[in-house]
Protein backbone atom coordinates (compact mmCIF):
# COMPACT_ATOMS: atom_id res chain seq x y z
CA UNK A 1 0.00 0.00 0.00
CA UNK A 2 0.85 3.60 -0.53
CA UNK A 3 1.46 5.17 2.95
CA UNK A 4 2.43 8.70 3.91
CA UNK A 5 3.40 9.96 7.04
CA UNK A 6 3.06 13.62 7.55
CA UNK A 7 4.89 16.33 10.17
CA UNK A 8 7.68 14.43 11.22
CA UNK A 9 9.75 17.49 12.23
CA UNK A 10 12.89 15.63 13.10
CA UNK A 11 12.64 12.84 10.93
CA UNK A 12 12.44 10.17 13.82
CA UNK A 13 10.23 8.28 12.38
CA UNK A 14 12.20 6.21 10.44
CA UNK A 15 15.16 5.43 12.75
CA UNK A 16 12.90 3.70 15.59
CA UNK A 17 12.22 -0.18 16.33
CA UNK A 18 8.39 0.16 15.14
CA UNK A 19 8.89 1.36 11.89
CA UNK A 20 10.01 -2.23 10.36
CA UNK A 21 6.46 -2.65 10.72
CA UNK A 22 5.80 -1.23 7.24
CA UNK A 23 8.59 -3.25 5.55
CA UNK A 24 6.95 -4.41 2.28
CA UNK A 25 5.00 -0.99 2.30
CA UNK A 26 5.40 1.73 0.05
CA UNK A 27 5.97 4.82 2.51
CA UNK A 28 6.71 8.19 2.51
CA UNK A 29 7.35 10.62 4.88
CA UNK A 30 7.29 14.54 5.39
CA UNK A 31 9.18 16.26 7.38
CA UNK A 32 7.30 19.80 7.05
CA UNK A 33 4.05 21.20 7.80
CA UNK A 34 1.54 22.22 5.39
CA UNK A 35 -2.26 22.98 6.35
CA UNK A 36 -3.31 24.54 3.09
CA UNK A 37 -6.06 21.58 1.54
CA UNK A 38 -4.94 21.88 -2.10
CA UNK A 39 -1.21 21.36 -1.76
CA UNK A 40 -2.05 19.02 0.82
CA UNK A 41 -4.31 17.42 -1.83
CA UNK A 42 -1.36 17.44 -4.45
CA UNK A 43 0.93 15.66 -1.92
CA UNK A 44 -1.63 13.18 -0.94
CA UNK A 45 -2.91 12.26 -4.89
CA UNK A 46 -1.88 8.51 -4.90
CA UNK A 47 -1.84 7.97 -0.81
CA UNK A 48 -3.62 5.16 0.51
CA UNK A 49 -3.23 4.66 3.71
CA UNK A 50 -2.19 8.37 6.24
CA UNK A 51 -0.47 8.43 9.20
CA UNK A 52 -1.09 11.38 11.16
CA UNK A 53 0.82 12.26 13.78
CA UNK A 54 -0.82 13.39 16.65
CA UNK A 55 -3.16 16.38 15.80
CA UNK A 56 -0.45 18.58 13.85
CA UNK A 57 -2.28 18.51 10.88
CA UNK A 58 -6.36 18.91 10.35
CA UNK A 59 -8.23 16.66 8.30
CA UNK A 60 -11.17 18.45 6.30
CA UNK A 61 -13.96 17.68 4.03
CA UNK A 62 -12.15 20.10 1.45
CA UNK A 63 -8.88 18.20 1.55
CA UNK A 64 -11.15 14.66 1.60
CA UNK A 65 -13.44 15.65 -0.86
CA UNK A 66 -9.87 15.58 -3.37
CA UNK A 67 -8.50 12.27 -1.77
CA UNK A 68 -10.27 9.66 -3.70
CA UNK A 69 -7.54 7.00 -3.60
CA UNK A 70 -7.48 7.51 0.25
CA UNK A 71 -8.53 4.26 2.34
CA UNK A 72 -7.44 4.57 5.78
CA UNK A 73 -6.38 7.21 8.20
CA UNK A 74 -4.00 5.55 11.43
CA UNK A 75 -3.51 7.73 14.23
CA UNK A 76 -3.84 7.40 18.28
CA UNK A 77 -5.59 9.28 20.51
CA UNK A 78 -8.18 11.69 20.35
CA UNK A 79 -9.69 13.06 17.00
CA UNK A 80 -10.91 16.92 17.06
CA UNK A 81 -8.52 17.51 14.28
CA UNK A 82 -10.64 15.42 11.84
CA UNK A 83 -13.87 15.12 9.93
CA UNK A 84 -15.21 11.85 10.81
CA UNK A 85 -18.49 12.32 9.12
CA UNK A 86 -16.64 13.56 6.04
CA UNK A 87 -14.33 10.52 6.34
CA UNK A 88 -17.05 8.28 6.60
CA UNK A 89 -18.99 9.92 3.37
CA UNK A 90 -15.99 9.78 1.03
CA UNK A 91 -15.59 5.97 2.20
CA UNK A 92 -12.10 6.55 4.36
CA UNK A 93 -11.79 4.36 7.54
CA UNK A 94 -9.61 5.74 10.37
CA UNK A 95 -8.61 3.83 13.48
CA UNK A 96 -7.24 5.56 16.55
CA UNK A 97 -6.44 3.52 19.83
CA UNK A 98 -7.21 4.72 22.64
CA UNK A 99 -4.41 3.81 24.73
CA UNK A 100 -6.47 3.21 28.01
CA UNK A 101 -4.12 0.97 29.43
CA UNK A 102 -0.68 2.85 28.84
CA UNK A 103 0.03 5.88 30.36
CA UNK A 104 2.32 8.39 28.99
CA UNK A 105 4.95 8.63 30.86
CA UNK A 106 6.70 10.89 29.03
CA UNK A 107 3.85 13.75 29.17
CA UNK A 108 4.03 13.04 33.41
CA UNK A 109 7.22 13.57 33.50
CA UNK A 110 6.76 16.78 31.35
CA UNK A 111 4.00 17.76 33.47
CA UNK A 112 6.00 17.54 36.57
CA UNK A 113 9.20 19.47 35.37
CA UNK A 114 7.09 21.76 34.27
CA UNK A 115 5.98 22.40 38.42
CA UNK A 116 8.93 22.44 39.26
CA UNK A 117 10.47 24.97 36.46
CA UNK A 118 7.50 27.33 37.26
CA UNK A 119 7.55 27.18 41.01
CA UNK A 120 11.38 27.28 41.06
CA UNK A 121 11.13 30.09 38.40
CA UNK A 122 14.10 28.08 36.38
CA UNK A 123 13.31 29.78 32.86
CA UNK A 124 12.89 33.03 33.96
CA UNK A 125 16.40 32.60 36.30
CA UNK A 126 18.47 31.09 33.08
CA UNK A 127 17.08 33.92 30.76
CA UNK A 128 18.69 36.54 33.88
CA UNK A 129 21.95 34.84 33.81
CA UNK A 130 22.44 34.86 30.03
CA UNK A 131 21.43 38.49 30.26
CA UNK A 132 24.03 39.23 33.15
CA UNK A 133 21.59 39.02 35.85
CA UNK A 134 22.27 37.71 39.34
CA UNK A 135 19.49 36.02 40.99
CA UNK A 136 16.24 37.68 40.14
CA UNK A 137 13.76 36.40 42.82
CA UNK A 138 12.43 33.89 45.12
CA UNK A 139 10.83 30.35 44.31
CA UNK A 140 8.79 28.56 46.58
CA UNK A 141 9.46 24.38 47.17
CA UNK A 142 6.66 21.99 45.98
CA UNK A 143 6.92 20.03 49.54
CA UNK A 144 4.01 20.31 51.20
CA UNK A 145 1.77 22.00 49.04
CA UNK A 146 -1.30 20.60 48.06
CA UNK A 147 -1.17 19.00 44.21
CA UNK A 148 -4.83 18.91 42.51
CA UNK A 149 -5.11 16.44 40.22
CA UNK A 150 -8.09 17.21 37.08
CA UNK A 151 -8.53 14.01 36.73
CA UNK A 152 -7.12 10.95 37.31
CA UNK A 153 -6.83 8.76 34.76
CA UNK A 154 -3.15 6.86 33.11
CA UNK A 155 -1.46 10.35 33.30
CA UNK A 156 -2.81 11.79 36.01
CA UNK A 157 -2.48 8.86 38.43
CA UNK A 158 1.47 8.92 37.11
CA UNK A 159 1.38 13.00 37.91
CA UNK A 160 0.09 12.06 41.66
CA UNK A 161 2.36 9.53 41.95
CA UNK A 162 5.61 11.73 41.18
CA UNK A 163 4.11 14.45 43.43
CA UNK A 164 3.58 12.02 46.39
CA UNK A 165 7.51 11.27 45.98
CA UNK A 166 7.98 14.98 45.98
CA UNK A 167 6.19 15.17 49.78
CA UNK A 168 3.15 17.17 48.04
CA UNK A 169 -0.56 16.55 49.11
CA UNK A 170 -2.82 14.90 46.60
CA UNK A 171 -5.86 15.83 46.24
CA UNK A 172 -8.39 14.55 43.15
CA UNK A 173 -11.38 15.89 41.25
CA UNK A 174 -13.16 14.18 38.96
CA UNK A 175 -16.09 11.84 38.25
CA UNK A 176 -17.04 9.12 40.91
CA UNK A 177 -15.13 6.65 39.50
CA UNK A 178 -11.86 8.69 39.19
CA UNK A 179 -12.41 9.69 42.96
CA UNK A 180 -12.78 6.27 43.96
CA UNK A 181 -9.82 5.06 42.18
CA UNK A 182 -7.71 7.87 43.90
CA UNK A 183 -8.95 6.73 47.36
CA UNK A 184 -8.07 3.51 46.94
CA UNK A 185 -4.96 4.40 45.88
CA UNK A 186 -4.47 6.40 49.29
CA UNK A 187 -5.11 10.18 47.54
CA UNK A 188 -7.96 12.48 49.10
CA UNK A 189 -10.92 13.18 46.65
CA UNK A 190 -13.24 15.73 46.35
CA UNK A 191 -16.47 16.02 44.94
CA UNK A 192 -16.86 20.02 45.85
CA UNK A 193 -15.24 22.02 42.50
CA UNK A 194 -14.90 25.22 44.28
CA UNK A 195 -13.25 23.17 47.30
CA UNK A 196 -10.83 21.90 44.77
CA UNK A 197 -9.47 24.88 42.74
CA UNK A 198 -9.13 26.92 46.10
CA UNK A 199 -7.31 24.59 48.43
CA UNK A 200 -4.82 23.28 45.82
CA UNK A 201 -1.25 25.40 45.60
CA UNK A 202 -0.60 23.23 42.02
CA UNK A 203 -3.99 22.24 39.31
CA UNK A 204 -2.60 19.97 36.81
CA UNK A 205 -5.36 18.93 34.36
CA UNK A 206 -5.53 15.56 32.68
CA UNK A 207 -8.74 15.42 30.92
CA UNK A 208 -9.49 14.31 27.56
CA UNK A 209 -10.71 17.00 25.24
CA UNK A 210 -14.18 16.13 23.50
CA UNK A 211 -17.05 18.27 22.62
CA UNK A 212 -18.27 17.66 26.05
CA UNK A 213 -15.10 18.85 27.75
CA UNK A 214 -14.28 21.77 25.76
CA UNK A 215 -14.27 24.88 27.79
CA UNK A 216 -14.81 22.77 31.18
CA UNK A 217 -12.60 25.13 33.28
CA UNK A 218 -14.04 28.79 33.29
CA UNK A 219 -12.81 32.27 34.46
CA UNK A 220 -14.64 31.54 37.83
CA UNK A 221 -12.88 28.37 38.14
CA UNK A 222 -9.80 29.90 37.70
CA UNK A 223 -10.99 33.21 40.15
CA UNK A 224 -10.97 30.75 42.91
CA UNK A 225 -7.66 29.68 43.35
CA UNK A 226 -4.94 31.12 45.28
CA UNK A 227 -3.39 34.06 44.59
CA UNK A 228 0.23 32.42 44.49
CA UNK A 229 -1.23 29.14 42.79
CA UNK A 230 -0.16 27.19 39.31
CA UNK A 231 -2.39 25.87 37.23
CA UNK A 232 -0.59 23.55 34.86
CA UNK A 233 -2.30 22.46 31.29
CA UNK A 234 -0.35 19.55 29.55
CA UNK A 235 -3.66 18.05 27.71
CA UNK A 236 -5.01 20.16 25.52
CA UNK A 237 -5.71 24.32 25.77
CA UNK A 238 -9.43 23.72 24.52
CA UNK A 239 -10.44 22.76 28.05
CA UNK A 240 -9.96 25.78 29.21
CA UNK A 241 -12.59 28.62 27.78
CA UNK A 242 -11.14 30.61 25.37
CA UNK A 243 -9.08 33.85 26.71
CA UNK A 244 -10.20 32.91 30.06
CA UNK A 245 -6.22 31.69 31.57
CA UNK A 246 -4.99 34.88 30.42
CA UNK A 247 -7.13 37.05 32.05
CA UNK A 248 -7.31 34.67 34.85
CA UNK A 249 -2.94 35.38 35.46
CA UNK A 250 -3.48 39.28 34.35
CA UNK A 251 -6.16 39.63 37.53
CA UNK A 252 -3.88 37.86 39.71
CA UNK A 253 -5.88 34.41 40.28
CA UNK A 254 -3.56 32.50 39.57
CA UNK A 255 -0.51 34.16 40.37
CA UNK A 256 1.37 31.34 37.46
CA UNK A 257 0.74 28.55 34.44
CA UNK A 258 2.78 26.29 33.00
CA UNK A 259 1.26 25.19 29.57
CA UNK A 260 2.45 23.01 26.54
CA UNK A 261 -0.93 23.39 24.50
CA UNK A 262 -2.37 25.94 22.78
CA UNK A 263 -5.83 26.86 20.68
CA UNK A 264 -4.07 26.53 17.41
CA UNK A 265 -0.89 24.60 16.64
CA UNK A 266 2.19 25.32 16.02
CA UNK A 267 2.82 28.96 17.61
CA UNK A 268 5.48 30.63 15.16
CA UNK A 269 5.54 34.38 15.68
CA UNK A 270 5.57 34.66 19.12
CA UNK A 271 2.48 36.58 19.89
CA UNK A 272 0.45 34.56 21.91
CA UNK A 273 -0.39 36.43 24.92
CA UNK A 274 0.85 33.75 27.35
CA UNK A 275 4.51 33.94 25.68
CA UNK A 276 4.80 37.46 26.58
CA UNK A 277 4.13 37.02 30.57
CA UNK A 278 6.23 36.74 32.65
CA UNK A 279 4.42 34.66 35.23
CA UNK A 280 3.86 31.70 32.59
CA UNK A 281 6.62 28.97 31.58
CA UNK A 282 5.77 28.21 28.04
CA UNK A 283 6.63 24.99 25.77
CA UNK A 284 5.59 23.79 22.33
CA UNK A 285 3.93 20.78 23.20
CA UNK A 286 6.23 18.49 24.24
CA UNK A 287 4.44 16.25 26.54
CA UNK A 288 4.99 13.58 24.04
CA UNK A 289 7.85 14.35 22.38
CA UNK A 290 10.49 11.57 23.22
CA UNK A 291 11.52 8.07 21.18
CA UNK A 292 10.57 6.24 23.98
CA UNK A 293 6.69 7.35 23.49
CA UNK A 294 7.56 7.85 19.86
CA UNK A 295 8.28 4.04 19.26
CA UNK A 296 4.96 3.19 22.05
CA UNK A 297 2.29 5.60 19.98
CA UNK A 298 3.50 4.47 16.35
CA UNK A 299 3.51 0.88 17.29
CA UNK A 300 0.15 1.06 17.63
CA UNK A 301 -0.28 3.36 14.67
CA UNK A 302 1.77 0.67 12.60
CA UNK A 303 -0.41 -2.21 14.03
CA UNK A 304 -3.27 -0.63 12.87
CA UNK A 305 -2.03 -0.16 9.85
CA UNK A 306 -0.81 -4.09 9.53
CA UNK A 307 -4.49 -5.49 10.99
CA UNK A 308 -6.12 -3.07 8.21
CA UNK A 309 -3.84 -4.88 5.28
CA UNK A 310 -4.75 -8.34 6.71
CA UNK A 311 -8.60 -7.91 6.55
CA UNK A 312 -8.85 -7.58 9.94
CA UNK A 313 -8.87 -3.73 10.75
CA UNK A 314 -8.61 -2.85 14.70
CA UNK A 315 -9.87 0.66 16.98
CA UNK A 316 -12.06 1.28 14.17
CA UNK A 317 -13.73 4.87 14.42
CA UNK A 318 -16.18 4.67 11.90
CA UNK A 319 -16.98 1.27 11.52
CA UNK A 320 -19.56 0.97 9.06
CA UNK A 321 -16.84 2.50 6.49
CA UNK A 322 -15.74 -0.95 6.71
CA UNK A 323 -18.52 -2.79 7.28
CA UNK A 324 -19.89 -1.31 3.97
CA UNK A 325 -16.88 -1.83 2.00
CA UNK A 326 -17.40 -5.83 3.10
CA UNK A 327 -21.14 -5.90 2.16
CA UNK A 328 -19.99 -4.83 -1.22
Amino acid sequence: MKITLLDDYFDTIRTLPCYQKLEGHDVTVWNDHLQDADQLARRLKETEVLVLFRERTKIQAELLDQLPNLKLISQRSVYPHIDIEACTKNGVLVCSNQHAGTPSFAAAELTFGLILAAMRQIPQQMAALQNGTWQIGVGSTVRGKTLGIHSYGRIGEAVARYGAAFGMEVLVYGGEQSRERAIADGYRATGNRDEFFAECDVISLHIRLYPDTRGIITGQDLAMMKPDALLVNTSRAGLIEEGALAAALEAGRPGMAAVDVYESEPVLDGNHPLLKMPNVVCTPHLGYVTREEYDTQFSDIFDQIVAYANGNPIHMINPEVWTGNAEN
